[in-house]
Protein backbone atom coordinates (compact mmCIF):
# COMPACT_ATOMS: atom_id res chain seq x y z
CA UNK A 1 0.00 0.00 0.00
CA UNK A 2 1.33 3.45 -0.88
CA UNK A 3 0.33 6.89 0.30
CA UNK A 4 0.45 9.71 -2.20
CA UNK A 5 -0.29 13.40 -2.54
CA UNK A 6 -0.31 15.90 -5.38
CA UNK A 7 1.38 19.29 -5.43
CA UNK A 8 -0.58 21.98 -7.28
CA UNK A 9 -0.43 25.67 -7.97
CA UNK A 10 -3.89 27.21 -7.87
CA UNK A 11 -5.42 23.89 -8.76
CA UNK A 12 -3.01 23.13 -11.60
CA UNK A 13 -1.20 19.91 -10.67
CA UNK A 14 2.56 19.74 -11.04
CA UNK A 15 3.94 16.74 -9.15
CA UNK A 16 2.95 13.47 -7.48
CA UNK A 17 4.80 12.21 -4.43
CA UNK A 18 4.29 8.70 -3.03
CA UNK A 19 5.72 6.66 -0.17
CA UNK A 20 5.29 3.04 0.81
CA UNK A 21 6.48 0.74 3.57
CA UNK A 22 10.09 1.33 2.48
CA UNK A 23 9.56 4.96 3.50
CA UNK A 24 11.55 6.76 0.81
CA UNK A 25 9.44 9.26 -1.14
CA UNK A 26 9.18 8.87 -4.90
CA UNK A 27 8.29 11.94 -6.98
CA UNK A 28 6.98 12.19 -10.51
CA UNK A 29 6.72 15.52 -12.26
CA UNK A 30 3.78 15.89 -14.56
CA UNK A 31 4.38 16.61 -18.26
CA UNK A 32 5.82 20.04 -19.14
CA UNK A 33 2.47 21.46 -20.29
CA UNK A 34 1.39 21.66 -16.63
CA UNK A 35 4.33 23.89 -15.70
CA UNK A 36 3.78 25.89 -18.88
CA UNK A 37 0.18 26.53 -17.83
CA UNK A 38 1.28 27.54 -14.33
CA UNK A 39 3.85 29.92 -15.81
CA UNK A 40 1.31 31.34 -18.27
CA UNK A 41 -1.20 32.14 -15.53
CA UNK A 42 1.45 33.48 -13.15
CA UNK A 43 2.90 35.77 -15.84
CA UNK A 44 -0.53 36.99 -16.92
CA UNK A 45 -1.21 37.95 -13.32
CA UNK A 46 2.33 39.33 -12.77
CA UNK A 47 2.97 36.91 -9.92
CA UNK A 48 6.29 35.36 -10.95
CA UNK A 49 8.83 35.75 -8.16
CA UNK A 50 6.31 37.08 -5.63
CA UNK A 51 5.23 35.74 -2.26
CA UNK A 52 1.72 35.35 -3.65
CA UNK A 53 3.11 32.98 -6.29
CA UNK A 54 4.95 30.92 -3.68
CA UNK A 55 1.98 30.87 -1.33
CA UNK A 56 -0.26 29.40 -4.04
CA UNK A 57 1.62 26.06 -4.03
CA UNK A 58 -0.04 23.38 -1.93
CA UNK A 59 -0.15 19.66 -1.34
CA UNK A 60 -3.39 17.71 -1.55
CA UNK A 61 -4.58 15.59 1.32
CA UNK A 62 -2.74 12.30 1.52
CA UNK A 63 -4.50 9.45 -0.27
CA UNK A 64 -3.81 5.74 -0.44
CA UNK A 65 -3.85 3.00 -3.06
CA UNK A 66 -2.42 -0.48 -3.49
CA UNK A 67 1.06 -0.87 -4.93
CA UNK A 68 4.57 0.33 -4.37
CA UNK A 69 5.48 4.01 -4.28
CA UNK A 70 7.10 4.03 -7.72
CA UNK A 71 4.14 2.36 -9.45
CA UNK A 72 1.57 4.48 -7.62
CA UNK A 73 3.38 7.75 -8.38
CA UNK A 74 3.53 6.84 -12.08
CA UNK A 75 -0.10 5.65 -12.23
CA UNK A 76 -1.43 8.77 -10.54
CA UNK A 77 0.68 11.06 -12.74
CA UNK A 78 -0.64 9.31 -15.85
CA UNK A 79 -4.24 9.48 -14.65
CA UNK A 80 -3.97 13.19 -13.84
CA UNK A 81 -2.42 13.92 -17.25
CA UNK A 82 -5.10 12.01 -19.14
CA UNK A 83 -7.95 13.59 -17.16
CA UNK A 84 -6.49 17.09 -17.61
CA UNK A 85 -6.20 16.68 -21.37
CA UNK A 86 -9.83 15.55 -21.59
CA UNK A 87 -11.00 18.56 -19.57
CA UNK A 88 -8.61 21.09 -21.17
CA UNK A 89 -8.09 20.10 -24.81
CA UNK A 90 -5.19 21.85 -26.49
CA UNK A 91 -6.08 24.16 -29.30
Amino acid sequence: MAHYRVMSWRGIPAQVQATDEAGDPVSRSLPPFFQQEIDRVAMAEDLVGTDEYLDAWEWSAEMERPGGADAVAQEVATEISQAWLLEHPRR
